[in-house]
């Protein structure tokens, strides 16, 4: 009877392993959306399938010390985004990311409302991200 409960148990492991490997290495895509100047009218901006883009933005995020904060900045977002899983059956709920340039055009500033999380980041990551976003250089900006 032993040997059957250890079996068991085994299968049921190696299932559960199995089912957390597939979701990690599940692809996923960002969507991002644009402030458009009125009130809070977003429109869709881009969306990101690129598995190494995804990846690179993914570990910006994941690897910022965020500040939890209750933040409340001056004007709306200029961009929003979050991460999907390409599979629908791997849906899950996603995190909004709020993204601000900063007015001297040279860091960005994240926000995760429903977590109360804030970041502002430095140059060299504000840059990445930035590009990695937009396709465009945030020292461009005007």
């Amino acid at each position: 009877m032993k040997k059957l409960v250890i079996v068991f148990i085994g299968i049921i492991l190696m299932f559960v392993i199995g089912c957390s490997k597939e979701i990690e290495n599940e692809e996923q895509i960002i969507k991002f959306q644009k402030y458009m100047g009125n009130e809070d009218n977003y429109e869709e901006f881009k969306e990101i399938n690129n598995n190494e883009r995804v990846k690179q933005v993914k570990d910006i995020v994941d690897n910022i010390d965020w500040e939890d904060a209750q933040v409340s900045m001056v004007r709306p977002p200029d961009y929003r985004f979050g991460f999907q899983y390409k599979n629908p059956k791997f849906e899950s709920k996603a995190a909004l990311y709020e993204l601000w340039v900063s007015p001297n055009k040279d860091k960005v500033e994240l926000v995760i409302d429903a977590e109360s999380k804030y970041v502002q980041l430095d140059k060299k990551k504000s840059a990445v991200l930035y590009e990695l976003i937009t396709e465009e250089k945030l020292s461009d900006l005007k």
